[in-house]
């Protein structure tokens, strides 16, 4: 059943008809729909077609429901900084993404002319090893950090690179941009954990190929300085640990 299930979500996930996959194997149209229900399971040379034109491993494929799981394969992803600025030596700036421009940002990240179009600037006691990028935060659910303070971020390469309870921010295909504490479970179940610092946020879940790319936390720019008398402010870093590892127990709990 799960190799039907997931013959049929894969299908549906690259646009293809039956009749079009039918064609790729040299079979019936029939043949594909009786894949789909169950009531037959195909060869194994249709096996490894399937397996190319959908780039999933065979016992993926066979054994894992990509639909409710997601793509384990994925940790393995390796997402590409396509466009990046630089100065008049040849040296990457950190182009700002504003939160006016963080909608823009989804279609414009590969393309040179929008990146060229953001803000750039050069910070100092950064490793020059790495790529940067900065983006202004638009709500309140990673407090103490408020509106409006930018967060800079270097690139992650393989989203198995994720380390579980570091900050990220997540260019993504459903959420859009996001900077959240992530819990890496992409080996498990093919998703992310994502958790607000404010408790007032719920976590939620992310698909592994959803992700578009993934910038580590390294520094902020803030106006704001701490006010030691407002008691509205969250959690010390003893209390965020904790709340923590009561997350990771309330995920052990769901998952078994």
């Amino acid at each position: 059943m799960v190799l039907a299930k997931n013959i049929r979500y894969l299908r549906s996930q690259s646009q293809m008809t039956q009749t079009e996959l039918a064609e790729k194997l040299g079979l019936q149209r029939t043949m594909i729909s009786a894949y789909e229900d169950g009531r037959s399971e195909p060869r194994l040379a249709s096996l490894n077609i399937i397996c190319q034109l959908f780039q999933v491993a065979l016992d993926e494929l066979l054994y894992h429901d990509i639909e409710q799981l997601g793509r384990k394969a994925l940790q393995e992803k390796n997402i590409k900084v396509l466009t990046i600025a630089v100065d008049g030596e040849d040296r990457e700036k950190i182009s700002m993404v504003g939160q006016k421009a963080s909608a823009g940002y989804m279609n414009g990240y590969a393309d040179p002319e929008f990146m060229e179009s953001l803000p750039q600037f050069n910070l100092p006691n950064l490793t020059q090893q790495t790529t940067y990028r900065a983006f202004e935060l638009s709500g309140d659910s990673m407090l103490p950090l408020v509106p409006g303070t930018i967060v800079i971020g270097s690139y992650v390469e393989q989203l198995r690179e994720i380390r579980s309870g570091k900050t990220y921010i997540l260019v993504t295909l459903t959420e859009g941009v996001v900077y959240k504490r992530v819990f890496n479970y992409l080996e498990e179940n093919g998703k992310l954990f994502l958790v607000s610092d404010n408790e007032l946020y719920k976590p939620f879940e992310i698909k592994g190929e959803d992700i578009l790319e993934v910038w580590e936390a390294k520094a902020f720019i803030s106006t704001d300085f701490p006010n030691p008398k407002d008691k509205t402010k969250p959690a010390t870093l003893e209390e965020i640990s904790q709340m923590i590892m009561e997350l990771k127990d309330e995920i052990r709990k769901l998952k078994s």
